[in-house]
């Protein structure tokens, strides 16, 4: 369910429609109906209004649909309206990402960050939930002094839990901080762009590591570093990170703020971006702002139009300083290569395989 407001560019809410679609398949989950609304502003009560609410209900039903998802954050009280009038669950954009991170964290860095951002984000939605809380964290810290309410109570676990994740981010911090320290004057390259732009393809070319990549959202959570063969006796290591997305809400960069430290500290980042995307132009400008964001120079990036075995032979990059390959046909990659030993390896002092 979109919401296509007044003063929105013509056809964004589809495109944000058509990636909310992609990341319900990266959930394991199967699009029956979508369904788009134009309003002038969201309805403070259930965001979409009562009369559509009724309407949209009665179709997920029909459809055999299980699930509503929004591709916009709901506040608590729209939820709860919104499930009471079409007596279906309901899930906004943000909890569709989290419950996917969930799924998807293998390491202890990751599992972190995801149960940070989780529950950074049901802090501000916190309503009734004593017992669950309680049983989370085993007890510890029940009930609190006289008369402190459950509600009270449970914001004060939280809290406490979210202040514990993050004494535990900054510790793998610091051990991320004695391995780039033991990396001694290695050069490193960090992939970094849209999510589902072929990173880890181009990753797994470049360093020579076992990683297969998957066509979904959100492949990849951890930084994975692997040192990689420039070129003969040229040795750089490479990082394969999260990728970027549209409305990635704020709480979720935040939490990954430690992987993406992968990508403040490189010495060059290489922009991938999936050319045969139809919104390739807009991946690339958000990709841009977040790199902006995070304090990478522009002379520290270099683009790379990946996946261009898949366009039409007519069409070019017009684009000039960037590089065009195929991850998968290994189409330009020996002219990736060599720009990258232009790019790290000016000196003949170069670091080599020890």
């Amino acid at each position: 369910m979109g919401l296509d407001l007044r003063g929105q560019p013509p056809g964004e809410a589809e495109e944000h429609l058509e990636e909310l679609a992609e990341l319900v398949d990266s959930c394991n989950g199967r699009v029956l109906s979508r369904v788009i609304q134009r309003r002038q502003r969201p309805d403070p009560r259930t965001f979409i209004g009562r009369g559509k609410a009724r309407e949209i209900g009665e179709t997920a039903k029909a459809e055999g649909a299980e699930l509503v998802i929004f591709d916009d954050d709901l506040s608590p009280s729209q939820v709860k309206n919104l499930e009471k009038i079409m007596d279906l669950a309901v899930l906004d954009r943000s909890s569709l990402i989290l419950e996917i991170f969930e799924r998807r964290a293998r390491s202890r860095e990751a599992r972190t960050q995801v149960e940070l951002a989780r529950l950074r984000y049901t802090l501000p939605r916190l309503t009734r939930m004593w017992t669950h809380l309680s049983r989370q964290v085993g007890g510890i810290g029940v009930r609190g002094g006289a008369g402190e309410s459950q509600l009270e109570a449970d914001r004060r676990i939280l809290r406490q839990r979210i202040k514990k994740l993050e004494k535990d981010l900054v510790k793998i911090e610091r051990t991320r901080t004695v391995q780039r320290q033991r990396r001694g004057r290695l050069p490193v390259v960090a992939l970094a762009g849209y999510t589902n732009a072929g990173k880890t393809t181009l990753f797994q070319r470049l360093s020579g590591a076992p990683v297969k990549g998957e066509n979904r959202l959100f492949a990849t959570l951890d930084a994975r570093l692997r040192r990689g063969a420039v070129a003969p006796r040229k040795i750089a290591v490479f990082g394969d990170t999260v990728g970027f997305i549209r409305k990635l809400p704020h709480h979720l960069v935040s939490s990954f703020r430690s992987t993406l430290e992968e990508i403040a500290q490189a010495d060059l980042v290489l922009h991938v971006v999936d050319r045969s995307h139809e919104a390739w132009a807009e991946q690339l400008r958000l990709a841009e702002e977040v790199l902006q964001d995070l304090g990478v120079e522009p002379d520290r990036i270099l683009t790379v139009f990946n996946k261009i075995d898949l366009l039409p032979r007519h069409i070019t990059t017009p684009e000039p300083g960037t590089l065009e390959v195929s991850a998968t046909t290994d189409q330009g990659l020996e002219h990736l290569r060599a720009t990258l030993v232009e790019r790290l390896f000016p000196a003949d002092d170069s670091p080599v395989d020890t």
